[in-house]
């Protein structure tokens, strides 16, 4: 009985001893491990591969937006040059440049004969013609291209808030630019009328946001151009980048506005700082007509005008530079 179970134990311990070398051994006579290999070699060049075509997507991606904000550049230097045509654009004026030179013309003589009735001297007339056919149209363009600029910002935000709704309901951006055009007030509903009107008769949406931020004169609608230009390019989510831009814009208000605020006190003294010799001179000269003659009749005086001219306009620019602020 005890040697049958010492032969027992023996083929047990024999049994596990064949195990262990056929699960250790045997896979590498049968060609299992190299096929493991093989495996693993495999997977691991399938690995190496996605990730480089990850890569090569990432650097297409990339010069992608690259190529596109070169593109937008080298379009906002060519749009710096500021034409006569392109300001009467930009004022929201529709006349045409010829319409403009006419006026213009007109101006001009009807100061030149207020000139001529007040003096005979004929450098007063030319120079009353001068003011009148070039200083006031030019006054009176950047006078309406900064209101009209001032109210399309007033709105833009609610516009983009509006596209941005749109796009997250599933609406297409042609249809968004379609509600702001109805919706708002203008100038922001006839410039988003010509964006959707430019986009139905062929051109691209980046052309289309082009050709509107060289009609409003802004870095906000400049901001919009390019994140439309960039996305139709080379894709992404078009409400997540128009909701970040409809927030900067708001913050730039409000940043605008306090500086506006703090610097109020500041604007209020150079304008009375400016103001404070021409009033002067106009009481000394109504009450002592004849104290100032001596200014306007002698070379000596009038050389001291063109003197007191030239310092008190480098005076302005001066205060003006210290109490404007780039936001």
């Amino acid at each position: 009985m005890h040697g049958s179970t010492d032969v027992i134990v023996t083929l047990l311990v024999v049994l596990a001893i064949a195990s262990v070398f056929f699960a250790m051994v045997y896979p590498q006579f049968s060609g299992d491990a190299k096929a493991e290999k093989r495996r693993a070699r495999l997977l691991k060049t399938d690995q190496r591969k996605l990730a480089g075509a990850r890569l090569v997507d990432a650097a297409q991606r990339r010069k992608q937006i690259i190529e596109s904000l070169q593109e937008v550049e080298t379009r906002e230097k060519r749009a710096r040059r500021l034409t006569l045509d392109r300001r009467i654009v930009q004022a929201g004026l529709q006349i045409s440049k010829a319409q403009l030179c006419t006026w213009s013309i007109i101006a001009g003589i009807c100061f030149a004969l207020v000139f001529f009735i007040f003096t005979d001297d004929p450098l007063t007339i030319v120079l009353g013609y001068a003011v009148g056919g070039f200083g006031v149209p030019v006054l009176v363009l950047n006078f309406l291209r900064k209101r009209r600029a001032a109210k399309f910002l007033e709105h833009f935000p609610a516009a983009i808030d509006v596209i941005v709704r749109g796009v997250r309901a599933g609406l297409p951006l042609s249809e968004c630019l379609a509600v702001v055009a109805r919706e708002l007030p203008e100038p922001v509903a006839g410039e988003f009328r010509l964006l959707h009107e430019a986009q139905s008769v062929g051109f691209t949406m980046g052309e289309a946001v082009e050709r509107l931020a060289d009609r409003v004169p802004l870095q906000e609608a400049r901001f919009f151009a390019i994140l439309i230009s960039i996305q139709q390019g080379s894709g992404g989510n078009l409400s997540e980048g128009l909701s970040n831009l409809s927030t900067v814009l708001r913050d730039r208000k409000k940043m605008q506005q306090k500086v506006r605020a703090m610097s109020a006190e500041a604007k209020a003294s150079a304008g009375i700082i400016g103001a404070l010799p021409f009033a002067i001179s106009g009481i000394v000269y109504l009450t002592s007509p004849g104290y100032m003659d001596m200014f306007f009749t002698t070379s000596q005086g009038q050389l001291m005008l063109a003197f007191c001219a030239v310092w008190m306009t480098i005076g302005i620019v001066v205060m003006k530079r210290m109490i404007t602020f780039d936001i």
